[in-house]
C-alpha cells in the first residue's frame, strides 16, 4: 500500500512540475516536501553536509545505469542510508542498513532514473536522527529503457554473483568489496522489442550480506535498482572467513552464494 501511495504522489508530482517547467527549484521543492512527509511522517530531518555526500553525475550518460556514491563521515555510528529519487515511479529507491560489521563510509550503486529530479539520500544514525543532502540530475527514460537483451538471455544466469576484494586486506580494518549480481530487474514499465509487449516487473528486493553470522548490510530495494546491480560496500572482518549473500526478489526466488576472504597472504580477486 505503501509503494502504492508514494508511486502515485510521484506521478501527480511529476505533472505538477512538467507543468512549471523541470527545473523549476519552487516545484522541486514542493515535491520533496510532499515526499518527506509520506516516507517520514513528522520526523525533523537536519542537512546533512557535515554528515554525508551524494555524489551524482550532472547529466545521465545512460539513464538506466546512474551511478550513486553515498560517503558518510559522522561521529554518530550510521545505521541506514534511505534513497529517494524524487520523480522516479517508485521514489523510494532503497534502504540501506549497516549491521555491526559494517563499515558505512562509502556505498556505491547503480539505479534507473526517469526523469529530470532530485535525489535525496537520508542518513539516520543510531540516536534516530534524519540528515539529508541532495543532487539534480538530468536524465530520461531509465524506468523504460529496455534492459538490452531479450528475455532468456536475461533470465540464463540468474542468481549468478561475484565478489571482487582489493589486492590487500587487513584484518581489523575497513575493506571495500565490489558486488555484481546477474538479474534483469525488469520493472513492468520495459517494452520487450521483438512481441512489442511490456514484460512483467520481476525485480530484487532484498539483499543481505553477512560475515561469518555477523550483519554487514541489508539492502532494501524496489523497481528503481539497475539491470545486473553493482553494490560496493564496506565490511570490517577480523579474522579469515566467508561472506555469505542472499538475495530474494519479487517472485520468491532465492539466491545465496558465500566468497572466502582468506589470509592476506593468499588473497586473490573472486
Amino acid at each position: 500500500m505503501k509503494r502504492i501511495v508514494l508511486m502515485a504522489l510521484a506521478c501527480i508530482c511529476s505533472s505538477a512540475a512538467l507543468a512549471q517547467g523541470l527545473d523549476d527549484e519552487a516545484a522541486r521543492e514542493a515535491r520533496w516536501t510532499q515526499l518527506k512527509q509520506a516516507i517520514f511522517p513528522d520526523r525533523a530531518m537536519r542537512d546533512g553536509a557535515d554528515v554525508l555526500a551524494l555524489e551524482a553525475p550532472a547529466r545521465a550518460l545512460d539513464a538506466a545505469l546512474v551511478p550513486l556514491a553515498i560517503t558518510t563521515t559522522s561521529v554518530e555510528p550510521i545505521k541506514t542510508v534511505h534513497l529517494i529519487i524524487d520523480n522516479n515511479p517508485g521514489p523510494l529507491a532503497g534502504r540501506f542498513h549497516f549491521g555491526e560489521a559494517a563499515d558505512p563510509s562509502t556505498l556505491k550503486v547503480r539505479m534507473r532514473v526517469n526523469t529530470y529530479t532530485s535525489i535525496h539520500a537520508v542518513a539516520e544514525n543510531s540516536a534516530g536522527e534524519l540528515f539529508v543532502v541532495e543532487k539534480f540530475v538530468k536524465a530520461a527514460g531509465g524506468c523504460s529503457a529496455p534492459a538490452g537483451n531479450h528475455d532468456p538471455d536475461a533470465l540464463a544466469e540468474i542468481g549468478r554473483m561475484k565478489l571482487k576484494l582489493p589486492s590487500g586486506i587487513a584484518f581489523g580494518k575497513p575493506v571495500q568489496a565490489q558486488l555484481m549480481i546477474r538479474h534483469p530487474n525488469f520493472n513492468g514499465m520495459q517494452m520487450n522489442q521483438i512481441t512489442r509487449h511490456y514484460t512483467p516487473a520481476h525485480f530484487i528486493k532484498t539483499i543481505d550480506i553477512t560475515y561469518e553470522d555477523k550483519n554487514v548490510l541489508r539492502v532494501e530495494s524496489d523497481i528503481a535498482l539497475s539491470t545486473d546491480p553493482v553494490i560496493t560496500f564496506g565490511f570490517v572482518p577480523q579474522a579469515p572467513g566467508h561472506l555469505k549473500v542472499v538475495v530474494h526478489d519479487s517472485k520468491d526466488n532465492r539466491f545465496e552464494q558465500s566468497f572466502e576472504v582468506p589470509q592476506p597472504s593468499v588473497l586473490s580477486m573472486q
